[in-house]
């Protein structure tokens, strides 16, 4: 998983053998720190992917963060037995799209290993914006060659007041490129005026 919510100055993987779940948020229902998502870790794994990749370097995190909710919010669903090793890669927050661009193309051979990976943040956040009395309007997916473009649109701002929640995509866009296959956008549209929940995906990721 890379998980907006461990946007740091770093690239990190989690090494430990059991993450913890992070409650890494504020004001959501109390039923959310409620949940506990128990999955396993993979520190083989994990070295393994400091080993894999060349765009930067990859430090083991074995007890400082975890999976928080930008990652467990998605396996908790997809892998409710919590039978499958979670990892988490952290998003380095001093660096431009081209390099997570050139990331997630290099852990497109993860998946010749058995890796399914899943990149989690929005198009479009922005709390301060939301509607609740607004339905949810279709919304036009994202084509990978217009995201570096899109940060000069008139709206970007207003989309994603901070760039950490459209990073994400970069991963997907690199990933995309290097297996010379489009993503296929399987969930779209936009929820309460500023929220989109657009989802692609690339087979076999």
């Amino acid at each position: 998983m890379v998980s907006v919510h461990s946007y740091v100055n770093a690239t990190t993987v989690t090494s430990m053998t059991r993450p913890r779940t992070v409650h890494d948020s504020f004001r959501f229902l109390e039923a959310l720190f409620d949940v506990q998502y128990p999955a396993p870790g993979d520190p083989e794994l994990a070295s393994r992917i400091v080993d894999l990749i060349r765009t930067t370097l990859v430090g083991l995190d074995a007890n400082s963060w975890g999976i928080d909710h930008g990652t467990w919010s998605v396996p908790v669903h997809m892998f409710p037995r919590t039978d499958v090793p979670v990892l988490q890669l952290s998003i380095n927050s001093s660096l431009p799209y081209e390099h997570h661009f050139a990331l997630g193309g290099e852990r497109h051979a993860l998946r010749h290993v058995g890796v399914f990976i899943v990149t989690s943040g929005n198009v479009g956040h922005n709390l301060r914006l939301i509607d609740f009395g607004r339905g949810d309007p279709q919304g036009a997916p994202r084509r990978r060659r217009e995201l570096e473009r899109s940060v000069s649109h008139v709206d970007f701002s207003r989309a994603v007041p901070t760039t950490d929640y459209l990073v994400p995509l970069a991963y997907l866009a690199g990933r995309s490129a290097v297996a010379v296959q489009s993503a296929a956008t399987f969930v779209d549209g936009y929820e309460r005026g500023s929220l989109s929940m657009t989802a692609n995906a690339v087979a076999g990721a």
